[in-house]
């Protein structure tokens, strides 16, 4: 069995990286100052944030791998599972680690909207790539952590760097807007794509084994994480992934209205749904008009 080492604290990964603690919830540590490490995979127990400088392996994730350039950012949430892949052989880690316990940021503002930073839970390929001058503005929040760090503790510390993590996420916030237009090879036809996938789904007999297409469904079958492919759609059509498969339900459900040989419950099962009367509340609530409404006018 693949071994992995699970770190809970904040000073256990600073003592494994040869990094003292200068806070017990939070630190920025210099990959580059540890000695040659040898190939595991590790289980944190709290946010952390890689941000890669040179070539030093491939940084696996779960059975895949990341997209994972220099001058990427990785963003993992706790309990994730990451390690460098590179043949069993010492390497010498590279770039920085911003590491912070949920206990930091318990009872702050960036506390109670930390899930809303979906790029914790993007998968595979879906790292955050960085312009020259992007670094250079992480690097700077990341040294004025630092330097907070540096000072005696008092009761302004946790406000302090609190704030400067929630500033640093925030700018990762207009950095993936950034990338998600202009990686356009990555990105080309995702919604064409997304489109394909849903009209293959209601032409099949999924609805009546799965029911509704779901958001997580539909981000498998083009290879990416729901979040990312979320934030995807969010940006190319202002819809929500899950608006979106709603407005297709119910436009698909109009086209069938028009087959008069089919019942409303027919249609109804046809489409995913388990009751028939969720899916008139569903189809009124969208049109405006009961499916027997609808039919009987468009007739």
């Amino acid at each position: 069995m693949e071994n992995i080492v699970r770190f809970d604290t904040v000073s256990e990964y600073n003592a494994y990286y040869n990094t003292d603690t200068q806070h017990p919830l939070v630190s920025v540590i210099d990959l580059s100052k540890s000695d040659k490490k040898i190939t595991i995979r590790l289980n944190f127990g709290f946010y952390t944030i890689f941000l890669k400088d040179v070539k030093c392996g491939n940084l696996r994730y779960g059975c895949n791998y990341y997209d994972y350039q220099e001058g990427t950012l990785v963003f993992l949430a706790p309990g994730q599972v990451m390690g460098i892949e590179n043949n069993g052989e010492l390497y010498q880690p590279q770039g920085y680690a911003l590491v912070f316990h949920p206990d930091l940021i318990r009872g702050t503002a960036l506390g109670r909207h930390i899930d809303e930073y979906s790029f914790f839970s993007y998968d595979v390929h879906e790292a955050l790539h960085l312009s020259e001058s992007e670094r250079k503005i992480i690097i700077d929040c990341f040294q004025k952590i630092n330097q907070e760090l540096e000072q005696p503790i008092d009761k302004h510390s946790k406000k302090l760097i609190v704030n400067t993590i929630e500033l640093f996420l925030n700018y990762c916030v207009r950095f993936y807007d950034r990338q998600f237009i202009t990686r356009d090879t990555a990105h080309k036809g995702i919604l064409e794509r997304f489109e394909t996938v849903l009209n293959d789904y209601f032409q099949s007999e999924k609805p009546q084994t799965l029911g509704l297409p779901s958001v997580g469904y539909c981000a498998e079958q083009l290879f990416l994480s729901a979040n990312y492919f979320g934030d995807l759609i969010k940006k190319e059509t202002g819809k929500s992934a899950q608006e979106y498969i709603q407005s297709k339900v119910i436009n698909t459900a109009k086209e069938r209205m028009f087959d008069r040989h089919k019942s409303v419950s027919e249609i109804a099962y046809e489409l995913g749904f388990k009751y028939p009367q969720h899916f008139s509340r569903s189809f009124k609530q969208h049109v405006g008009q009961s499916p027997n409404e609808y039919r009987i006018q468009n007739n």
